[in-house]
């Protein structure tokens, strides 16, 4: 008798053991391929799917009422880990998760009370300094553009590291930022991101960073469709004082368009490495419209908590990811590699070295 319990036991054990963790991914506005930090949150734990044999299951509210329901109801089945994507979903997360304190529950972009919530942030200040440097050493006009999503602090945080970064390469640049709006909806206007765009152009803006969820792809599609700047659209007080893109090849459709003085526009990328997107005609050799990406590893974030969960580590809590942890950066590939010189990289990772050891402390409002 005692041989079959422990038999039994053992057979017990080995089913426990082999159960696959569940994770739920509750998104925010503008959907899991907003092409920004929501599809950055997917891809993570997509990578943990194909690493771990775990099981995923996505909510996109239609309406941010629905999401309280939507994570509890993840809760309710009984999953493992529900994640709640962007800090919208905060209270939501916060109030399932107190009624269920024997369930994991992550939340990327701020920070829960309760114990049983991993809280996910960044300092995105310090990856948008890093782009913004970037953006400083090669304007033409020494205007440049930020397009904020929601006006929340959160965004503000990317504002102040980008205008600072820009500061420092460039202290005579001048910085034009605009948000789209007050609401949530804001992250998913792409046409009036795409407005505010072209107002910024109009004002000598050749280099815009939006940051701004799938809002963003509005200032891209124009820059794709604008291409450049032209000296006699040129407002007073502004001229072109640089050329740093003239020996770059460039596509047939550009080089018509943009015959005469004229100067490239670039947009810079936010979460993901956007870059590609940048490409009108299929060809990364030729001059891309993407100067760089401000990348947030939220991908990296998901994946590591999931980890942790399957692994039967998880700790609730704040953790923080930033340029020492590799959780934001700039990118670097073969659609802008040509754009910045080996020696503007090698300028940019001073830049990061100084952030990293605290010889530059960079604001976040």
């Amino acid at each position: 008798m005692k041989k079959m319990l422990t038999i039994a036991l053992a057979l017990t054990v080995s089913v426990a053991s082999a159960q696959t963790v569940r994770v739920g991914l509750a998104y925010d506005a503008g959907g899991k391929f907003d092409k920004s930090f929501n599809q950055s949150a997917y891809e993570g734990s997509q990578r943990a799917v194909k690493a771990f044999g775990i099981q995923t299951k996505d909510f996109e509210p239609s309406d941010p009422s629905q999401t309280v329901q939507g994570i509890r109801e993840f809760a309710n089945q009984g999953f493992d880990l529900t994640i709640g994507v962007g800090f919208a979903n905060n209270a939501s997360i916060s109030q399932v998760a107190k009624e269920n304190p024997d369930l994991y529950f992550g939340l990327v972009d701020d920070v829960s009370q309760q114990k049983n919530v991993a809280s996910l942030v960044f300092n995105e200040e310090q990856g948008s300094y890093l782009v913004g440097y970037i953006a400083g050493m090669n304007s033409s006009t020494g205007v440049v553009g930020f397009v904020g999503g929601m006006d929340i602090p959160l965004i503000h945080k990317f504002e102040a590291g980008y205008t600072a970064g820009v500061k420092a390469a460039n202290p005579k640049a001048r910085v034009i930022a605009q948000y789209v709006g007050t609401t949530p909806e804001a992250w998913n206007n792409p046409a009036k991101a795409k407005e505010i765009a072209g107002s910024m152009r109009a004002k000598g803006a050749d280099i815009i960073f939006a940051a701004a969820g799938a809002s963003g792809n509005g200032v891209i599609d124009y820059i794709k469709q604008t291409q450049c700047l032209k000296a006699s659209q040129l407002p007073a007080g502004v001229k072109f004082n640089t050329n740093n893109f003239a020996s770059i090849k460039k596509s047939a459709g550009y080089t018509k368009a943009c015959s005469g003085n004229t100067r490239p526009m670039f947009f810079i990328g936010v979460d993901k490495n956007q870059n590609p997107q940048g490409d009108t005609d299929g060809n990364p050799a030729t001059m891309n419209h993407g100067l760089t990406s401000m990348l947030k590893r939220v991908d990296n974030a998901v994946y590591a908590l999931i980890k942790d969960v399957k692994d039967g580590k998880f700790k609730g809590g704040e953790r923080r990811f930033g340029l020492r942890e590799g959780g934001v950066g700039y990118a670097v590939d073969q659609y802008n590699r040509a754009l910045i010189s080996s020696a503007q990289v090698a300028k940019v990772e001073a830049v990061k070295a100084k952030i990293i050891s605290g010889a530059i402390k960079v604001p976040t409002k």
